[in-house]
């Protein structure tokens, strides 16, 4: 006998919400939290809670909207992004407060201070960074699970994953998953190779820092590379063909060979192409 169709009508989608931006998180087992926190996500998982980026993205975004601006979150967000893999539950808390005043230190490199002001007043930036110094004397090892890069996907990040767990379903999501010591084991393999080369210090650099990042957290962590929001900025067409895992992978293997032309045209390719994306950030 044949199903009868489901005659339920779609659920509208949400619209995509801005920054275009991608993102690296790192999944930590419950082990790898202290027991407090342990009962927490454990009772959060329990509950069934699943949150999307989206999700967070909404939730981040209400404070800039209020009069007047609250650059970084008054209190430290309860949530997390979960996955069980193998049985086991891996969680990636999403450290909102955190992140936003490490974000709001980047703002105040990058950007002209009369644009700083028009965007964020000086007063908010003052306290935010004061209450940032008072607490990181109480926390001097906290770190972030979720790394954010805007209008891009850093190069750097490419390194940690590889084509085979590229997950893409269009107009849902362009993923990698891989198990933390695959990625450490990548980047150490890659960094070994770009040392002995010249004109990739500024690769060699960054793959340092995210090391020592990924250092931070439990051996049997997941890593997980999320191009977020750039999946509304970027045609399907161009999403459905991108490979940047893989053709980094094939620019450093040129460069491990010798063939130092081949690996030097790869990555010319590659950052190209990633630099026509980050410069749409300045377009009209």
């Amino acid at each position: 006998m044949s199903e009868s169709p489901d005659r339920r009508l779609p659920s509208a989608r949400p619209a995509p919400t801005v920054p275009y931006a991608s993102y690296l998180r790192v999944y930590e087992p419950l082990a790898a939290f202290p027991e407090a926190e342990r009962a927490h996500w454990a009772d959060y998982a329990r509950r069934g809670v699943a949150p999307t980026a989206q999700d967070e993205l909404r939730r981040s975004l209400v404070d800039l909207v209020r009069v007047p601006v609250v650059g970084v979150p008054a209190h430290e967000s309860a949530d997390a992004f979960t996955a069980e893999v193998g049985g086991v539950l891996l969680v990636c808390p999403w450290r909102t407060r955190l992140r936003g005043w490490l974000a709001l230190q980047e703002l105040v490199a990058d950007f002209p201070r009369p644009v700083l002001d028009a965007a964020l007043p000086p007063g908010a930036r003052r306290r935010a960074t004061e209450e940032y110094e008072a607490w990181r004397e109480r926390n001097p090892d906290a770190r972030p699970w979720i790394r954010t890069g805007v209008w891009q996907v850093p190069l750097r990040w490419f390194v940690l994953v590889a084509d085979e767990e590229r997950e893409y379903l269009p107009g849902e999501r362009l993923r990698y998953r891989t198990p933390m010591v695959q990625a450490r084991r990548r980047l150490a393999r890659g960094l070994r190779t770009l040392r002995e080369a010249e004109g990739y210090g500024g690769l060699v650099e960054g793959l340092v820092e995210v090391g020592s990042w990924l250092e931070e957290f439990h051996p049997r962590s997941m890593v997980e590379l999320d191009y977020g929001g750039l999946l509304h900025a970027l045609p399907p067409d161009r999403l459905a063909v991108d490979r940047s895992a893989r053709d980094l992978a094939v620019g450093i293997a040129a460069l491990r060979a010798g063939d130092t032309a081949g690996a030097a045209g790869k990555y010319g390719e590659l950052a190209e192409r990633w630099r026509a994306v980050r410069e749409r950030l300045f377009a009209n």
